[in-house]
């Protein structure tokens, strides 16, 4: 079983973000699509799209429920949106005769998941989306998407190494069958385990964040408390999809999302106090901090 490795400014400096040349235009930069929200969490979606921007990407597309797309995109008029249909409990309605599957081939990556609360509906969803995303094209597995993710871990194994899965400790064991205590006792092996039955990268946050894929296991100890607050998974998210949508490796993709979002937690913590300041505030701070490694 891998050793993990520091998550640090060497190791980013030697695994670098993609270089942009100053004529690159929107298209060419990185063009994220965002599926996720629902009734109960309809801004979610927001956060992860302002983190995509934040993290590069030159065009980002919300897919979201019906009832929220239209006030969402005009809250946030650098994205598109998308309509999708809505089921009662005012999930996304997966529906292969609908607008989601015509907006996948103009995207570089894709999150799902983001902000919704019902497994069956992800589980829907990723029903619909895996026989048809192409085999190159970056995925990002979030939320309620990574609690149906057991169930389709074949069709994800097949994609081979281009999807990030991103759970806590909770969701790593509902991933695996196995108890969340399993996990907390011993995140590498649940890691270790994880990757071999999915494919690509997969994460475990907490106080101290492992990632593993490529055969490499790296830890991340910082950001701190605050960081555990109501949002802030859906930033880590875009800033992963941002970054993979550039053309990063899933494990650099991981790797630089987790580094980012803590490192803007640590600022915030160091200027606002541990705890108190909210997963909207992160984004703002990612551009710099790119700019700094």
């Amino acid at each position: 079983m891998a050793e993990p490795v520091a998550l640090d400014t060497g190791w980013l400096k030697a695994h670098p973000l993609p270089a942009h040349a100053d004529d690159v235009d929107k298209n060419r930069r990185g063009k994220m699509l965002v599926v996720g929200g629902s009734r109960r969490v309809p801004g979610g979606v927001s956060l992860t799209a302002e983190a995509g921007f934040r993290g590069g990407a030159g065009k980002v597309t919300i897919a979201t429920i019906a009832s929220a797309a239209l006030p969402l995109g005009l809250a946030f008029p650098e994205c598109a949106v998308v309509a999708l249909g809505e089921t009662e409990r005012g999930e996304i309605a997966a529906d292969a005769s609908g607008p989601l599957l015509t907006e996948l081939p103009a995207s570089d990556a894709i999150i799902v998941g983001p902000a919704m609360t019902d497994e069956a509906a992800a589980d829907a969803l990723l029903t619909l989306l895996l026989p048809v995303l192409p085999d190159d094209m970056f995925l990002v597995l979030d939320a309620a998407a990574l609690r149906a993710a057991g169930n389709h871990s074949a069709a994800l194994a097949r994609r081979g190494a281009r999807t990030v899965f991103t759970p806590h400790q909770g969701e790593l064991a509902g991933m695996l069958g196995v108890k969340k205590a399993a996990v907390e006792g011993d995140p590498v092996a649940a890691l270790a385990h994880a990757v071999e039955r999915f494919g690509g990268a997969v994460m475990v946050k907490g106080a101290t964040s492992h990632i593993m894929g490529d055969r490499t296991c790296l830890s991340y100890a910082g950001g701190g408390i605050g960081l555990a607050t109501g949002g802030s998974g859906d930033v880590l998210a875009g800033l992963i999809g941002a970054l993979g949508a550039q053309g990063l490796r899933p494990l650099e993709a991981a790797a630089w999302g987790t580094w980012l979002h803590g490192e803007a937690g640590r600022r915030l913590s160091e200027t606002m106090g541990p705890i108190g300041f909210l997963a909207r505030e992160l984004p703002a701070l990612v551009p710099g901090l790119m700019r700094g490694v």
